[in-house]
């Protein structure tokens, strides 16, 4: 989970001279191996600023200053490293990006080689995609290690899915809870019977240290947010506790309770239950969910009080913190414990789970999966051990910063609150948001009638899955209309109804605020079996099967046809008109047929679904001569036709 960085550090660090450098390297390196990265950066701050008398971006280089040693410009660029990993691994990216850049022009690559890659990641963090794509890319055709290529490749496909998201957003407005925030690290809100919930590390009266605590405001006077009392277990000093977690009844509060031990953060889940107004002191929920040796968090349970849903390290899992769940019994406490599988989780983090039980959809962060950045929210579909495969909510609902505790609004399906580092350095804030509806609307008609077409099946499809999302009849107009939540560049729309070729076309959608009584117009194209249809615009050179260029555009209609109809079997036929013999025609019409056959099946239609015939003069539509015995040139040229006949369609 992500805490408070402790700032507080800073008043209590003593200034020293320049010639106490090596006392600082001592102490930054001493903190950084203790994961303290915070105060570790303040020292190799401290170090790099010291080494010279310019700015921090003009730290000597050893190829530009000729007095700095070989050995004073090694421990320049360790220091810097050191500097720039240290904010990265507290995610200061911001800062972590400014050093990282320095080192990328100076440091031996043999040294650091993993340079790019987390120059790269900082720069995938700040938004900057396109040059973290450069540094990603040149660090994956030179990766040290399968791990940190698989890393790469990893970041690599997450930065030009955030680049599509960009061009593509969701319709959903995402803005800062301003009036529950306090800039000192908020997040994990969730709503329980007209309550806001959430955690908090700002000071509170006489407080000396941030620490995280769980506050609570009615939401009609959401500007005061009051810490929630546990009786004694506020006395314990730097123990700290989070992420609230409430049944239905607002009685019972699961929350994470965390310490540090040997520079380690130690963590599990507590249970209070709210006794005559007051909340209890937590008592820790027993081994099946708070394994020995490793972390629980993150608790979220479903409003009958009996279902947990937590993040763990423990083992039995795909790696990292996982999903897990847990049934409960009458009294609050665990009797069974699951992994969700490797459908939700990855080799990575997966944390802050939250279900509606309605939808059985279960909202999580990971970042493990393709994303914008960091962890972003994702979403799967199921219930006891089925989970479809996740899918992100994209962004503006995800950043390139951390987004994490996404929930719902009880009382509004399209509002929901997340926490998010974006537009911050350090720490998670509250959000909330609210999704806007997009329209996909036409009309179904006729081709031949141009008329409305009631009854016609629409399905609304994504071809990234293969069932359909939504499917809609045409009322008696024609007409149909879905919403959707996102402008997705690959929505499709299949149009079908008995006796008529099936259509599948990209859909047309209406932003808000747009008229959605604009609706485009698809005609289908009826047909029967074993009557022929004329295909218009085919065209041969004069006397021979050649097929001329300008025929192509109409048979990729047909490709199209066929890829759209799976199931049916045509028959492409060629007439000609009355001049010359019945051998000689047949032989023309049937190399006419094959050539149209032949440019279906480079365009990938099977030879199973076609085939070829030719009629020669034996099936004319108009007379090839006059009553007076004449030439007829209009009659001959409609018998000159290329047909096509749905022998079956099943």
């Amino acid at each position: 989970m992500k805490k408070l960085l402790p700032y507080f550090l800073l008043l209590f660090f003593p200034l020293v001279s320049f010639g106490q450098a090596k006392n600082y390297r001592a102490l930054a390196d001493t903190a950084f191996n203790r994961h303290e990265y915070y105060t570790a950066a303040y020292y190799y701050k401290h170090i790099a600023d010291g080494t010279t008398d310019e700015p921090k971006s003009n730290v000597p280089r050893s190829s530009a200053v000729k007095k700095i040693s070989s050995k004073k410009a090694e421990t320049n660029q360790y220091i810097i490293y050191r500097l720039a990993e240290s904010y990265r691994l507290y995610k200061d990216y911001t800062d972590a990006t400014i050093w990282y850049a320095q080192l990328a022009k100076e440091a031996p690559t043999a040294q650091y080689p993993l340079i790019p890659l987390w120059y790269g990641i900082c720069l995938q963090a700040n938004g900057k995609y396109n040059e973290a794509l450069v540094q990603l890319k040149q660090f994956a055709g030179n990766a040290p290690d399968p791990q940190y290529a698989a890393l790469a490749k990893k970041e690599i496909i997450s930065c030009e899915y955030a680049l599509k998201q960009l061009e593509h957003p969701r319709a959903v407005d995402v803005s800062a809870l301003v009036f529950l925030n306090k800039d000192q690290g908020d997040y994990a809100l969730t709503v329980n019977l007209g309550r806001y919930w959430f955690t908090s590390s700002r000071l509170v009266d006489k407080d000396k240290f941030y620490t995280n605590r769980v506050y609570s405001s009615a939401i009609l006077d959401s500007t005061k947010a009051l810490a929630t009392n546990f009786n004694a277990f506020d006395k314990e000093g730097q123990i700290e506790y989070a992420t609230p977690a409430l049944d239905g009844t607002g009685t019972r509060m699961y929350l994470t309770r965390w310490y540090k031990k040997n520079g380690k953060t130690v963590s599990a889940i507590y249970f209070s239950q709210l006794v005559n107004s007051i909340w209890q002191q937590p008592v820790r929920l027993n081994n099946t969910v708070n394994a020995e040796g490793y972390n629980s968090k993150h608790p979220f349970v479903s409003a009958d009080g009996r279902r947990l849903f937590f993040s763990s390290d423990r083992p039995g899992g795909e790696g990292g913190d996982d999903i897990w769940e847990s049934n409960l019994d009458d009294a609050g406490q665990p009797k069974t414990v699951s992994n969700l599988g490797d459908a939700v989780n990855t080799a990575y983090d997966e944390q802050s789970p939250y279900y509606d039980q309605a939808d059985k959809v279960l909202f999580f962060s990971s970042n493990g999966f393709t994303g914008m950045g960091g962890f972003d929210v994702y979403r799967s579909e199921g219930d006891f051990g089925r989970w479809s495969a996740p899918v992100n909510l994209g962004y503006p609902v995800n950043s390139s910063k951390d987004d994490l505790y996404y929930s719902l609004d009880p009382t509004n399906p399209n509002k929901f609150y997340l926490s998010s580092a974006r537009g911050s350095d350090c720490c998670l804030s509250l959000f909330t948001g609210q999704y806007k509806f997009l329209y996909i609307s036409g009309r179904v008609i006729d081709c031949r009638t141009n008329g409305g077409m009631a009854g016609a099946r629409v399905i609304l499809k994504d071809p990234d899955v293969k069932m359909g999302w939504a499917v809609k009849v045409t009322d008696a107009k024609g007409d149909y209309v879905f919403q959707v939540k996102e402008k997705l560049p690959r929505y499709k729309l299949e149009i079908s109804q008995k006796g008529y070729f099936t259509k599948v076309i990209p859909a047309p959608i209406v932003k808000p605020g747009i008229d959605t009584l604009i609706n485009p117009e698809i005609c289908l194209q009826n047909y029967k079996i074993d009557v022929q249809i004329t295909i218009e615009n085919i065209y041969f050179d004069f006397g021979n099967a050649h097929l001329r260029s300008e025929s192509f555009d109409t048979l990729d209609k047909l490709v199209a046809i066929m890829n759209d109809n799976p199931k049916i079997k045509i028959e492409l036929g060629s007439h000609t008109d009355g001049i010359g013999t019945d051998a000689a025609n047949m032989k023309l019409s049937q190399a006419r047929a094959e050539a149209c056959v032949d440019y279906l099946l480079l365009q990938g239609i099977k030879s199973a679904r076609i085939t070829a015939r030719g009629y020669g003069k034996r099936m004319p539509v108009a007379p090839n001569k006059l009553p007076n015995g004449k030439d007829n040139p209009a009659g001959r040229q409609l018998n000159r036709r290329t047909t096509f006949t749905v022998k079956s369609a099943e």
